[in-house]
């Protein structure tokens, strides 16, 4: 599996405050306000929940069997004559991949699964491709990089590849399939060499296209191609988190210097992706004891992009791309990451290098808003950030947890709290003026 790898913690400094200013009105008036308004509105919602939570484990097993029944209906639609029918079928498991962990449910049926996302891969448009290529990831998500994940990989690998490769196919589709197949190589074939290096080699030849010529000039950019090229260049720096010491010393030799030329792009997200990918590159190759050479001439560049004001680029696009290469020039220059506290239910993980962001980035683009449910309750990804395994919440600490009901009446009283704490601050603002 992916290596773990351990970074600092740095200490919380400061706390939050309270309310600025001299109004004379403090946090312990906010706190008593909400108290008083809180403990009625919470008597009432407690009578509530007493008389729902009888019903509640016989709802949960009610609610698992529709879930099943409606997926084995998708499961069903994905062999339909109708490509619309096939298509909001491959939406709806896509969705529900996202959501909940469905593995067992999912391993009885993983090979009839497979012939029809490679069904709809090999006949379907461009469309359905990139669903497909989508359900595809999160399957071997769900399966896990057990022997069950691999076997879907080796049937769908060579599919997602070709698609890729495939000048003539859809650009969403191609697009789809290079993220489907890092994602699946990455979970399925961390173990295998073989896999690995073809993925990878397929792979760089997308993204490669937008490397300068022999003159030094970047080729002119064709519609959708700065979208493809960034996702198969994200796809593969995932893979480069697998590779051996000897095979990363190659790839720094034969990319980095290339990956610098890519700075000049005219397209904002694939330049971010080709800087992320440089700071990923250069982190690994100081883990290996390969330091980066020429950086004066890469560390000018990358400060003119975390300065950029060109007017005739967006303002978002210019927002977004200085605070990216401001992060990786930091690094660069002094080694240092921004680290970031990723939360989900009582637990959290840190993202303390490129390498973690890049793992962590890719899984989140895969199970999009169910990543943290993933991160709670998945054995994979809980291998991969060192988790441990799920965690099984006692009565206390479940009884602690309020209800959506309840914490919508708090949240109710605390707002009236704050509007009468802040009419008496106007009301004093007023009188000294």
């Amino acid at each position: 599996m992916p290596r773990s790898k351990k970074g600092k913690r740095s200490s919380n400094k400061g706390g939050r405050n309270g309310v600025k200013g001299g109004c004379g009105a403090s946090d312990d008036d906010l706190a008593s306000d909400v108290l008083s308004h809180y403990s009625s509105a919470s008597e009432t919602a407690s009578v509530l929940d007493d008389s729902t939570g009888a019903g509640e484990r016989l709802d949960e097993q009610t609610a698992q069997e529709e879930t099943e029944d409606k997926l084995k209906q998708c499961i069903d639609n994905l062999m339909d004559k109708s490509a619309k029918t096939r298509l909001a079928a491959l939406e709806s498991l896509r969705g529900a991949f996202s959501s909940r962990l469905l593995c067992d449910f999912l391993t009885e049926r993983r090979l009839t699964i497979s012939d029809c996302l490679e069904r709809s891969l090999r006949k379907g448009g461009g469309e359905e491709q990139a669903a497909a290529a989508t359900v595809c990831a999160q399957l071997c998500v769900q399966l896990g990089g057990g022997d069950e994940s691999e076997e879907g990989f080796k049937i769908l690998r060579p599919v997602l590849s070709a698609i890729m490769i495939d000048g003539c196919a859809s650009v969403a589709a191609r697009q789809s399939c290079a993220s489907a197949l890092g994602m699946c190589c990455y979970v399925s074939a961390a173990e295998d060499g073989e896999d690995l290096v073809k993925s990878m080699s397929h792979l760089e030849s997308v993204f490669t296209t937008s490397y300068p010529n022999c003159e030094g000039t970047l080729p002119t950019s064709k519609a959708g191609a700065p979208g493809l090229h960034s996702a198969a260049l994200h796809a593969w720096a995932l893979l480069v988190t697998l590779c051996p010491a000897s095979r990363l010393s190659v790839l720094l030799d034969l990319h980095l210097l290339k990956l610098q030329a890519c700075l000049e792009s005219s397209d904002v997200n694939y330049r971010i992706a080709v800087g992320e990918t440089i700071a990923l590159l250069v982190e690994l190759g100081r883990d290996i004891d390969r330091e980066l050479e020429d950086s004066d001439m890469l560390c000018e560049c990358l400060k003119g992009l975390a300065t950029d004001g060109n007017k005739h680029r967006a303002k978002n696009d210019r927002r977004k791309q200085r605070s990216i290469f401001r992060e990786v020039l930091h690094y660069i220059e002094n080694e240092d990451f921004t680290e970031e506290k990723i939360r989900f239910g009582v637990e959290g993980i840190y993202i303390d290098s490129w390498m973690r962001r890049r793992v962590y980035d890719a899984f989140k683009e895969v199970l999009e808003s169910g990543v943290r449910h993933h991160l709670q309750l998945n054995p994979l990804l809980r291998d991969i950030f060192g988790l441990g395994p799920p965690l099984i919440l006692d009565s206390s600490v479940k009884a602690s947890k309020i209800s959506r009901f309840e914490k919508h009446l708090f949240n109710s009283a605390a707002f009236k709290a704050r509007t009468k704490l802040r009419n008496k601050v106007r009301d004093k603002r007023a009188d000294v003026m």
